[in-house]
């Protein structure tokens, strides 16, 4: 199996891809690229059986009913006011999921610095859609998932605080992934990119996160978050340990 990880950024510069092969009790980065362009994404992606995002697939649905009205001179309706409100705008049925279930908030596509990825993840996925002439499915269920590697991450236990702006907090943490996942062979190269770049870092958990997602061993959407998952988007968390990435 193939699986692939993007660490998606508004622009080429900070985007990384991995490209993980699995076979058996192990796997393996076969690519890391740092600086990578969409058609180039697509290209690497083709024989993949699951893509992992790392961005927001939509927004949450009152914040869309909120700019569309406002735009309109209109006030959208609303069951909640003040903070309670801008709370809802704030935050997805996912956001929330995961927030119960690793006690920590994602950052907020409508109010952080989200936006502009967010929209280059538009972007993305049309490319994805044009290449494959199939929509694709914001839920996860499909071949693409959003996923979250810092959630991942506190799920699997592997600690790697600081390390997106400390090179040492970076190289722990890259020693700290290769300990929970001894079967993971990064490669020299591969693992001197991760080590001074968090976005490399973050593209290869993201393609450990779609193995996940593609051996269904991730948390299912609850019921009453199914509809509005295929619009505000749904994150692959995932619910086994990461020893059970492997066949054993």
């Amino acid at each position: 199996m193939i699986t692939v990880g993007v660490d998606l950024a508004a622009e080429p510069k900070k985007t990384a891809i991995a490209v993980v092969q699995w076979v058996g009790s192990t796997a393996t980065v076969r690519h890391l690229q740092l600086g990578v362009t969409d058609p180039e994404i697509v290209e690497l992606s083709v024989d993949a059986a699951k893509v992992g995002i790392d961005c927001a697939f939509g927004w949450p649905d009152e914040f869309v009913e909120f700019v569309a009205a406002h735009s309109r001179g209109e006030v959208a309706p609303r069951e909640l006011a003040g903070a309670d409100w801008r709370r809802r705008l704030a935050y997805r049925d996912t956001d929330r999921f995961v927030r119960e279930k690793v006690g920590r908030w994602p950052l907020s596509v409508s109010t952080d610095r989200l936006g502009l990825t967010a929209m280059h993840c538009a972007e993305l996925l049309a490319a994805f859609e044009r290449h494959g002439h199939v929509i694709v499915d914001r839920s996860g269920e499909g071949r693409f998932a959003e996923v979250y590697p810092a959630a991942a991450l506190r799920f699997w236990g592997v600690a790697v605080d600081g390390y997106k702006t400390d090179p040492p907090a970076r190289a722990a943490a890259t020693a700290n992934l290769r300990a929970a996942a001894p079967w993971l062979d990064l490669g020299d190269d591969h693992l001197g990119l991760m080590a001074t770049s968090d976005d490399a870092f973050d593209a290869v958990v993201a393609a450990l996160i779609s193995r996940a997602s593609a051996q269904g061993t991730t948390w299912g959407i609850p019921e009453q978050s199914r509809e509005r998952a295929t619009r505000e988007g749904w994150m692959a968390l995932p619910s086994l340990p990461i020893g059970t990435l492997i066949d054993s």
